[in-house]
């Protein structure tokens, strides 16, 4: 249980008091003068001040020397007021640098010397070995304390650093997440509501089918869009992951045929024996996929598309082309796109290669490596 700093530091000088004055009383057996009352005001005005000792550390040391330097003077047993000065060095060891810490030390050595010199009988050798090595053990506590609370502020602004990109991170994995299941289902919307009213008066049929289109990309977008929101909730609740998967590379078929219906020519092949692969990397094939077909739905309308799909040993490949027919030049992106950053990103993550640009024969590609291994993942180049 933290105990507050001025409610520790009034016990401390509580206790400090006491045992002063309790070692006070023994200073006629010990030879010494009693304590009259010159001499309790003296053990009072060395220890209480450390009440104050955290908020101003060195006003406090210097206070109590000068008291303990005079109560010596006095002629009184100097060991009653020792305990103070020496919470006083490690106080100020703890809290200021080296270049104040030190000469505090030092304080308390030639004091103690000095009440060595004007006490009669004294050992000198003693005295001025306990006058280094008290100071010196109490300096060195004092400074690993002030180093460990030094790492322990640094490894704080580490953490909440690192929060802060882990926060920033899930943003933008969030913002790429809504990027692809708005830009995708949205584009296939507006291509089938402007179908369904070029045709909505002389092909009944047609108009029909492109509005049951919208209604069922609809309602997966809302799906995909409550399903995100449920992933929040559950990391706000810490109530585990929702129970609605996230989307793969099984779904493919279904994205390919709702492309289709938007008036795309799109054809799915797939290569190699299919296995179950990571979420993570599924869905990142997946959003690849849709992002890149969504693309062609709004800069290409015409082209024809294919989507290439390759199991490998270690690897998955995809790669999604168009012919480059029915292009609209002025909708055509360089590379700087939302979703293209968005591509990268999702390589990069998983560790993969993504290539993105137009062909030499006509048309765009956009090819993209995932490693399925933790072994292969370690070997993969950052995206291109």
């Amino acid at each position: 249980m933290r105990i507050r700093p001025l409610v520790a530091d009034t016990s401390i000088a509580v206790a400090l008091t006491t045992v002063a004055v309790l070692l006070g009383q023994e200073s006629a057996r010990q030879g010494w003068p009693e304590l009259d009352v010159r001499g309790y005001a003296l053990v009072a005005l060395a220890n209480v001040p450390a009440v104050f000792r955290s908020r101003a550390p060195l006003a406090v040391l210097l206070l109590v020397h000068a008291a303990w330097a005079v109560y010596v003077t006095a002629g009184y047993w100097p060991v009653v007021n020792t305990f103070a000065p020496m919470l006083a060095v490690y106080t100020v060891t703890a809290l200021r640098p080296a270049r104040v810490s030190v000469p505090c030390g030092v304080l308390m050595s030639a004091v103690w010397i000095y009440a060595g010199v004007v006490s009669e009988g004294a050992s000198m050798p003693s005295v001025i070995g306990q006058a280094i090595g008290f100071p010196l053990v109490i300096w060195r506590f004092g400074y690993v304390a002030r180093r460990s609370a030094e790492l322990a502020r640094q490894l704080k602004r580490e953490q909440d650093e690192r929060a802060r990109r882990e926060v920033a991170e899930e943003r933008g994995r969030i913002a790429r997440e809504l990027h692809d299941v708005v830009a995708h289902h949205m584009s296939v919307i507006s291509v089938q509501a402007g179908l369904a009213k070029f045709v909505f008066t002389s092909d009944p049929a047609t108009a029909h089918a492109a509005l049951s289109t919208i209604s069922g990309t609809s309602g997966e977008a809302l799906e995909e869009l409550r399903r995100m929101l449920r992933v929040l909730r559950a990391q706000e609740e810490g109530d585990g992951a929702p129970d609605a998967p996230m989307p793969g590379l099984a779904r493919l078929g279904e994205m390919v045929e709702r492309v289709r219906s938007g008036g795309v020519d799109v054809d799915l092949r797939v290569e190699g024996t299919p296995r179950q692969l990571a979420p993570g990397v599924e869905l990142c094939a997946y959003r690849v996929v849709q992002e890149a077909l969504t693309n062609v739905l709004k800069h290409a309308p015409g082209a024809g598309a294919a989507v290439g799909l390759r199991y490998e040993q270690h690897h998955v490949t995809v790669c999604v082309t168009n012919d480059g027919a029915g292009v609209i030049p002025d909708r055509v992106r360089t590379g700087s796109g939302h979703g293209l950053i968005g591509m990268r990103e999702r390589a990069k993550l998983y560790g993969g290669t993504i290539s993105i640009g137009p062909l030499s024969e006509g048309g765009f590609a956009v090819r993209l490596t995932l490693p399925t291994s933790a072994q292969a993942a370690s070997q993969g180049d950052d995206a291109t």
